[in-house]
């Protein structure tokens, strides 16, 4: 049984780019949900000219582009039940209803699969686009070792299988694409990109991306992991000096200031960072075997550096924690502070 498409188009503060996606989408004979996302008064002409060709929903105050699309897929859930595909566009003319009926056909031959437009960078495309997706397709190839070329495109497909999955992930504004992403391979399930048309109007100006304000959402949990790391890194390292130098043995030294240093880190993690609610006993033990995992390899590198590449035993402890900062992140994100599904 073919599975019905349904366009999702969360629409904050609109033109008359909605009114021509719109018709263009009404065109082809598609069922169409656009969320007002606390748009105001003076766009409810730009709604009111959309409302016999699509379903619309609107609330008084602006709650984010993560709100407005989880809105949008509750809606469908409840409406259509089963057996549909949603296909979220942008309101802002940047994206072709030929390229969203694409990913929809891709998406009936693999359910249980995420698609994503693809925009190619080149001259045209802004700067801050251009560097914004840069960033983010480097931050989630660290984490995953996927590379995913446009992790912020607004072009998205996805079945019913998936619709429960997408209104469990955090997140009210920009940063909830992003959380979708990482959420979904942690969980192992497909993301796949397939090449759309690439369309920048007017210098992107429409966008009501805020640079500072949306960038730390979307990296907030990297931040937050990162102050914490330098924390305990500081402890470990002045714990480690002041051993070090009484002692003038390596391997002591560093397993004391990292014990004491690991303990912090844990719990500032897990209250702090990742706000784990998983019983203390069971997050602990696996944070204790990844504390002797690292270190093991912690004390290795170390006295590799120090013995055998002949670096000061100072800067060998920067080099190490750095070396060991991602692995430490993918480990406690995706393994230990996972939570319960």
């Amino acid at each position: 049984m073919e599975k019905k498409l349904v366009i999702l188009i969360p629409s904050y503060e609109p033109d008359d780019k909605l009114i021509k996606l719109v018709d263009e989408i009404n065109f082809k004979k598609l069922d169409i949900v656009i969320v007002d996302d606390g748009s105001g008064i003076e766009y409810k002409n730009i709604f009111d000219s959309c409302k016999k060709k699509a379903h619309i929903i609107s609330y008084k105050k602006n709650k984010g582009k993560g709100y407005a699309l989880k809105t949008g897929i509750k809606y469908i859930k409840n409406t259509y039940k089963e057996n549909y595909v949603i296909v979220t566009m942008d309101c802002d003319g940047q994206h072709r209803i030929n390229d969203a009926i694409k990913l929809y056909k891709y998406v009936s031959n693999s359910g249980n699969t995420l698609f994503l437009g693809k925009r190619i960078r080149g001259k045209n495309t802004p700067l801050r686009s251009k560097l914004g997706n840069i960033i983010t397709m480097l931050v989630y190839k660290i984490i995953t070792h996927q590379l995913i070329y446009d992790t912020q495109t607004g072009l998205r497909a996805f079945s019913d299988e998936l619709t429960d999955y997408m209104l469990k992930i955090e997140g009210k504004r920009f940063e909830y694409e992003m959380n979708v992403l990482l959420n979904l391979k942690r969980k192992g399930i497909n993301v796949k990109e397939i090449e759309i048309s690439t369309i920048y109007l007017e210098n992107n100006k429409g966008t009501h991306f805020k640079t500072i304000r949306d960038s730390y959402l979307i990296y907030k949990d990297i931040f937050k992991f990162s102050c914490s790391s330098i924390m305990s890194f500081l402890i470990d390292f002045i714990l480690y000096s002041t051993l070090f130098t009484l002692f003038k043995n390596i391997s002591i030294s560093n397993i004391l200031a990292r014990t004491i240093s690991a303990t912090i880190n844990y719990n500032l993690n897990r209250k702090i960072v990742f706000k784990n609610e998983d019983n203390i006993y069971k997050s602990f033990t696996k944070y204790v075997l990844l504390c002797i995992l690292i270190l093991f390899l912690n004390t290795i590198i170390l006295n590799i550096l120090v013995k055998i590449v002949i670096i000061n035993a100072f800067i060998a402890k920067i080099i190490t924690e750095l070396l060991l900062f991602i692995f430490s992140y993918f480990v406690q994100k995706n393994f230990i502070f996972k939570g319960d599904d």
